[in-house]
């Protein structure tokens, strides 16, 4: 369903992080704290209580984050890199975003309907143009852009190759931040590794497959925490992140840890 620009602003204040809205200004002589903001669809998302155990890996990212680094997670479900432009989301990260944040941009999973004109880019040409006004959105404020590559599917051939599912657009995207000097968090092949090493069946905890339900494109916990450890590995690769950025790089991060909020 479409949103007004005002329900939009809204729903952005609502994903700011914890005291972020209402918080006091800096002393003078004190360094703000840098935000890692998140603009992505369903597989990043933050997720409620009536969609769990579904988990966007935008959730566990806090865990794998020093204290007074805060996530900002904007993704929202069934968007495309256009969508979230054109119902006015990117307008409501940049009104938010200060000098020293990162803006995280991961979208193809729904830039691929190509039966719906409210969301499908071409990979080599619109994809890539409403990827730079990211790009050019977050640099204008002062924050850092990040491209990541969407995470891959759950899928497998008949002798248990994991297959990737996003078609020329993680190769659109690489060679956008490869021509922008953006850093790449490509979580595309490292997910794609990452399922081919577990296999056919060991992938299925790491999905959303329930006793209702076989999801292959999100996540559960465990699922969702695996992604968001390749993002955190990724940042610090490229050194978007330093070493006193992240904790519990290599620890065993309880599945508990994940809650779901009540809808608003």
């Amino acid at each position: 369903m479409p949103l007004t620009r005002r329900q939009v602003t809204s729903a952005a204040l609502a994903a700011l992080p914890l005291g972020a809205v209402a918080a006091a200004p800096a002393r003078a002589g004190t360094r703000r704290s840098r935000t890692l903001y998140i603009a992505g669809d369903s597989t990043a998302a933050q997720k409620y209580s009536d969609a769990a155990p579904e988990t966007g890996w935008g959730m566990a990212l806090p865990f794998f984050l020093r204290s007074g680094l805060p996530v900002g997670n904007h993704a929202v479900n069934g968007r495309s890199s256009k969508s979230f432009v054109d119902e006015g989301r990117l307008d409501a990260v940049l009104a938010a975003i200060r000098p020293g944040d990162f803006l995280i941009v991961q979208f193809a999973h729904n830039d691929e309907k190509t039966t719906d004109p409210t969301r499908f880019t071409e990979p080599w040409t619109t994809y890539q143009d409403y990827l730079r006004m990211y790009l050019s959105g977050a640099r204008a404020k002062g924050a850092r852009p990040v491209l990541a590559t969407p995470v891959e599917r759950r899928r497998f051939d008949a002798g248990g190759n994991a297959l990737p599912t996003h078609g020329e657009y993680p190769a659109a995207m690489r060679a956008l931040a490869e021509e922008e000097g953006v850093a790449l968090l490509d979580l595309q092949a490292l997910s794609l590794a990452l399922w081919q090493e577990l296999g056919v069946e060991a992938t299925k905890t790491y999905f959303n497959w329930t006793g209702t339900e076989q999801d292959n494109t999100h996540f559960n916990p465990p699922g969702a925490i695996a992604v968001a450890r390749l993002a955190v590995r990724e940042l610090l690769r490229t050194r978007v992140l330093g070493p006193r950025d992240v904790v519990r790089l290599h620890d065993e991060i309880p599945t508990n840890w994940i809650t779901w909020p009540d809808p608003a």
